[in-house]
C-alpha cells in the first residue's frame, strides 16, 4: 500500500452491493462486476463485511466458520478472482475479522456443549452466584443479560453481544492461536486489509465481577492486557508482511488508548474507528430517540481526537457512515432542500482531515434513509427490539416508527442504488431488504452522466493524492465556539489549508484571522463555485470551501 496516508477505503455490505443470481442478496460475483465503478472513484481499498458461513442472526458477525465462504455470497473460486480481478484495477482487500466471539453454532461451541474440556475452555464459562444470581449482572449491549445457560450443565456463557455469539477466552493461549491461524490463512489467500471488529473488548479479566453501574462496560473495555494481545497479533500474523493495513473498531474508547492502538511504534495498528462523534444525536445518551445533533458537541469530539492522536502520534480512520450508522446526510444536513451541498459538505468536512478516510457504499452519490413507512419493512433484529421497548415505554405506533426511521441501521444497509430499472439494478429477483422510493434520481447511473456529489468525492481524493498537507499536515481548530461552522487548519512545512464547512441552511460569517487574510490565498475546492478568502467570509447553506495560504 505504501504511504497509508494517501489512501481512501471504500466499504462494501456485500449482502446489499449487488446481487448477479437473481436471490435478492449481494454477492461476490457482484463486488466483482463493479469493481471498474469503484477503480474509476479511485479508492485504494474495499472493506468487505463478513461473508463467511453464519445462521445470519447478526447479519453475518456471528461466524460459524472463520475460513469459509457462505453459500449465499459465492465459492471459493468466486473469492479468488475477486482478489485478482480487484488486483486488476489496482484496489486490495479489506476483511472483517469478529475475533471477539463465535456464533454458536461454531464447531468450537457446539464440543464445549458436547462435553469437550478443551473446547470448553475455548470460552468464558462462570458458575452462577452463591445466592443463584447470575455470574457478573453485566449488560448484553443487545439487551438484556450477558449471560446464558450453558447446554444442560450448571455454568453461564458469556455473550457482550447476541445469546448466539459466545465469547471468546482470548487468556487461553489455545485461542489465540487458532484465531492467529485464522488471519495467516486470509493473508495467503492474498489479503492486504484487516478490519478488527470490537477488538478492545476482548481483555476479560479472569475474575469477574459485578459492575456498580449494572452494565458493566468499564470491566472489559481497554483493559491494559488488549494491548499486548494485539501486539501478539500483530507479531504473529499481519506483521510479517509489509504493507498490511489494520483498522480496530473500538467501542467507547479513549484517546489515550487510541494512540496506543495505532501509533507506528507500538506495533498493534494502523489506525481506528472511535463512534463518539456519532452520538451527538442521541438525547440523554440514549440512542433509541429523536433529538437535533448538538453542533458544538460534534466539533468538541472530532477536535480532541483531531488535535490528541496528532500530538500524540496515533492516526484516525475517519467516517461518517457505515452498515451500523443511519445515513449521515440525514443526520446532519438538509436532504430535501440542499441535497447536493448537504452531501459535499460532510464529505469535505471529514476528507480533508488528518487520518485515513473511509466512504460507505452509496455516500458518494447522495442515498439517504429510506423513510419506509411499516415496521415490517424493517429487517434488522435491534429495530425490532427497539420497537418493543419503545412501545412499552409508553409511546404510541407512530411516535416508535417515527424514531425507528432515523435510527435503524437498515438505512444503511438498503440495497445500493445502480440505475433506474426496477429494484435500482441491485437485483433481477426480489431484494431482501426494500430498495427505497428515489431510486429513480438518486443512483449511480445518474450521478456519473450528471451528478455533482460523485465528482466531488473523486475531487477529494485525487487531492489526498496530490498535497502532502492533506496527507501529513498537523490540525488546528479555529473558532471552535462558532454557533454553525466547523473550521480548521492543517499545516505543512510553511504552508496552511484552511478548511471551512458550514453545517446549517441559514446563512453565516465567520471572521478570519488577519495573518491568514493577509497572506496569499488561492482556492482549492468548494461546493458553492470559487471564492476568494476575506476577513468576514459569507457562507451559504451547507457550504464548504478550502484555501492553500502560503
Amino acid at each position: 500500500m505504501g504511504n497509508l496516508h494517501d489512501k481512501v477505503i471504500y466499504q462494501a455490505y456485500p449482502k446489499s452491493f449487488k446481487d448477479t443470481d437473481g436471490n435478492g442478496i449481494g454477492d461476490l460475483n457482484g463486488v466483482i462486476e463493479k469493481l471498474p465503478y469503484l477503480e474509476e472513484l479511485g479508492i485504494d481499498m474495499l472493506w468487505l463485511n463478513p461473508f463467511y458461513k453464519s445462521p445470519q442472526n447478526d447479519n453475518g458477525y456471528d461466524i460459524a466458520d472463520y475460513v469459509s465462504i457462505d453459500p449465499l455470497f459465492g465459492s471459493w473460486e468466486d473469492f479468488d478472482r475477486l482478489v485478482e480481478e480487484a488486483g486488476k484495477h489496482k484496489i486490495d482487500l479489506m476483511l472483517d475479522m469478529v475475533l471477539n466471539h463465535t456464533s454458536t453454532d461454531h464447531d468450537w461451541f457446539q464440543k464445549a456443549l458436547a462435553g469437550d474440556k478443551k473446547y470448553q475452555d475455548f470460552y468464558i464459562l462462570r458458575d452462577a452466584q452463591p445466592d443463584g444470581s447470575l455470574p457478573t449482572n453485566w449488560e448484553s449491549k443487545f439487551g438484556g443479560p450477558a449471560w446464558s445457560k450453558f447446554g444442560d450443565t450448571d455454568k453461564y456463557y458469556l455473550h457482550l453481544y447476541d445469546v448466539t455469539q459466545a465469547d471468546l477466552n482470548w487468556r487461553n493461549p489455545k485461542v489465540r492461536k487458532e484465531l492467529y491461524n485464522v488471519v495467516n490463512f486470509w493473508l495467503e489467500k492474498g489479503v492486504k486489509g484487516f478490519r478488527f471488529d470490537v477488538i478492545n473488548v476482548i481483555g476479560k479479566a479472569e475474575e469477574m465481577e459485578d459492575a456498580k453501574d449494572g452494565v458493566g462496560k468499564s470491566h472489559y473495555t481497554d483493559t491494559p492486557i488488549v494491548h499486548e494481545y494485539i501486539k501478539e497479533l500483530n507479531k504473529e500474523t499481519f506483521g510479517q508482511y509489509k504493507d498490511i493495513v489494520t483498522v480496530g473498531e473500538m467501542s467507547s474508547t479513549t484517546v489515550e488508548n487510541g494512540i496506543k492502538y495505532s501509533h507506528p511504534d507500538t506495533d498493534e495498528l494502523s489506525m481506528i474507528f472511535s463512534f463518539h462523534h456519532l452520538k451527538v444525536d442521541y438525547k440523554d445518551g440514549e440512542k433509541w430517540t429523536k433529538a437535533p445533533f448538538d453542533f458544538i458537541e460534534l466539533k468538541r469530539i472530532l477536535d480532541e481526537w483531531q488535535a490528541g492522536m496528532a500530538e500524540g502520534g496515533g492516526w484516525n480512520a475517519l467516517f461518517w457512515n457505515n452498515h451500523d450508522q443511519p445515513r449521515a446526510v440525514n443526520r446532519f444536513g438538509d436532504m430535501e432542500n440542499y441535497p447536493i451541498e448537504t452531501a459535499t459538505m460532510l464529505a469535505q468536512t471529514i476528507h480533508l482531515l488528518r487520518g485515513t478516510p473511509y466512504i460507505y457504499q452509496g455516500e458518494e452519490i447522495g442515498m439517504k434513509n429510506p423513510d419506509y413507512s411499516e415496521l415490517d419493512e424493517y429487517v434488522d433484529i435491534e429495530t425490532h427490539n427497539a420497537y418493543k421497548e419503545l412501545k412499552e415505554k409508553g409511546l404510541s405506533e407512530k411516535e416508535a416508527l417515527e424514531i425507528i426511521k432515523e435510527k435503524s441501521r437498515d438505512n444503511s444497509r438498503i440495497p445500493m442504488q445502480w440505475n433506474a430499472s426496477k429494484h435500482a439494478g441491485f437485483t433481477e429477483g426480489t431484494p431482501w431488504l426494500k430498495v427505497p422510493e428515489n431510486y429513480k434520481t438518486i443512483n449511480t447511473e445518474n450521478e456519473q452522466h450528471s451528478g455533482k456529489i460523485r465528482s466531488y468525492y473523486k475531487e477529494l481524493i485525487r487531492l489526498r493524492k496530490e498535497m502532502p498537507i492533506i496527507q501529513e499536515g498537523s490540525y488546528e481548530a479555529l473558532e471552535l465556539e462558532h454557533p454553525s461552522i466547523f473550521a480548521y487548519i492543517r499545516e505543512y512545512e510553511g504552508e496552511k489549508l484552511l478548511v471551512l464547512n458550514h453545517f446549517y441552511a441559514k446563512e453565516d460569517s465567520i471572521i478570519l484571522p488577519d495573518e491568514l487574510v493577509d497572506s496569499e490565498s488561492n482556492y482549492v475546492i468548494g461546493n458553492s463555485g470559487k471564492r476568494t478568502l476575506e476577513k468576514t467570509f459569507e457562507m451559504g447553506p451547507y457550504e464548504t470551501v478550502a484555501f492553500l495560504i502560503k
